[in-house]
């Protein structure tokens, strides 16, 4: 896979991750990148640059680099992905259609909502194993063009966790909680990063059996929230920066805090290892991404356009973004992990403004004169006034 498309994808979930309140909630960057990267190559400027920029790709090839990792990523075996693309039965598409959206269309929308509904909901459960049942948008008469992208992944962990109720005394956390432990003999499971802006962050990767891992960070109790979120984004993309865990147990003694919520200790094993415990969870969200559309490069497509339309290479009828929704969750548990994410951005036809101009009204509707000029000298033929209309109703 091109390494600049994973700076982009990364650069993108990062920046969104900085925007997130501090409630259980999920994103799917990589969801929304191929999006906004068709949507780069399909836009006239200058909404062709605000995409190009928030994806940080070149607009001319950036449709092709999205196909290509939706490709790349379903040959995983842990994960499945897909591109969807409806256009309206009663769209005129422009002859660059195929070249601006190089992905097979997926249907067509023929204006009534509830059988446009089925076949996109469908859509969605099909490509994330029913874990997402709905299309995240509002299926209206107006739709014009919908473009789809769905996530699902399902991995199960090389050593499982033990499951039990465990009782938190103190903290934000205090109550009875259903909870996950185990232990790992390899250290290096274990690594601290130090980013210049979250500070120290301990990251925990859990192991899928295939080709998934889960990393789990944790920063220092005053550290923003956006901060450790944007740390481990940047972590797991250079697992390699931090120290490892074969290194930090020969630097504390029994006790001693390492790292946040990281502290050596002892134990009866034979052999050093690592001691994970969390609470499982699930958590799944809804964002519309439109409140966001100057980080995610949707300002201009959004507004309405002029004459030609924001996407010409679509098609000659102008066209809005109207909607950009994601549907995404994810499921920590004993044996495994599971996530979904379905990202969807529908266009509709724009109004288009007419050209106006000004106009002198006049309305005789009282008594008036009048008279009849010869062109070339000016001479009056005939004057006269008019006190009452002559004809007839």
């Amino acid at each position: 896979m091109d390494a600049n498309v994973v700076t982009a994808v990364n650069s993108l979930t990062s920046r969104w991750a900085r925007t997130l309140a501090p409630d259980n909630t999920v994103i799917s960057g990589l969801g929304l990148w191929p999006l906004l990267a068709l949507l780069a190559t399909a836009a006239d400027e200058p909404g062709r640059s605000e995409l190009a920029a928030a994806a940080d790709v070149d607009a001319s090839t950036a449709a092709r680099d999205a196909v290509d990792l939706i490709h790349t990523l379903d040959e995983s075996a842990d994960l499945h992905a897909a591109l969807g693309v409806w256009v309206s039965d009663q769209l005129k598409l422009s002859e660059s259609f195929d070249t601006v959206l190089p992905t097979e269309l997926t249907g067509t929308l023929t204006g009534d909502p509830s059988a446009d509904k089925a076949k996109l909901d469908a859509w969605a459960a099909q490509h994330t194993d029913n874990l997402i049942r709905e299309m995240p948008l509002e299926v209206s008469p107006d739709l014009a063009v919908v473009l789809a992208s769905a996530l699902s992944l399902r991995t199960t962990w090389t050593r499982p966790f033990r499951e039990q109720i465990k009782r938190v005394p103190t903290g934000p956390w205090s109550g009875n909680w259903h909870w996950l432990d185990r232990t790992d003999p390899d250290l290096d499971t274990v690594r601290v990063y130090d980013d210049p802006v979250a500070g120290p962050l301990t990251v925990v990767t859990v192991q899928g059996d295939a080709d998934v891992d889960v990393l789990l960070g944790i920063g220092s109790p005053e550290t923003p929230h956006s901060d450790v979120l944007a740390a481990l984004v940047t972590a797991a993309a250079s697992p390699a920066s931090g120290r490892p865990g074969s290194i930090l147990i020969t630097q504390a003694e029994p006790s001693e805090a390492l790292a946040p919520a990281l502290t050596l200790a002892q134990t009866t094993s034979p052999k050093p290892d690592v001691s994970l415990n969390l609470p499982s969870f699930n958590v799944a969200a809804d964002h519309d991404l439109l409140p966001l559309h100057e980080l995610f490069g949707l300002t201009t497509v959004t507004r309405p356009p002029g004459r030609e339309g924001h996407f010409s290479a679509i098609s000659p009828t102008p066209l809005v973004v109207s909607q950009a929704k994601q549907s995404v969750l994810a499921r920590f548990y004993a044996t495994g992990f599971e996530a979904a994410a379905v990202t969807a951005m529908g266009m509709m036809r724009a109004s288009v403004p007419t050209t106006q101009s000004l106009r002198l009204d006049v309305s005789l509707t009282r008594p008036f004169a009048f008279t009849a000029v010869h062109r070339s000298t000016r001479l009056p033929v005939v004057t006269g006034w008019i006190q009452t209309p002559t004809e007839p109703e």
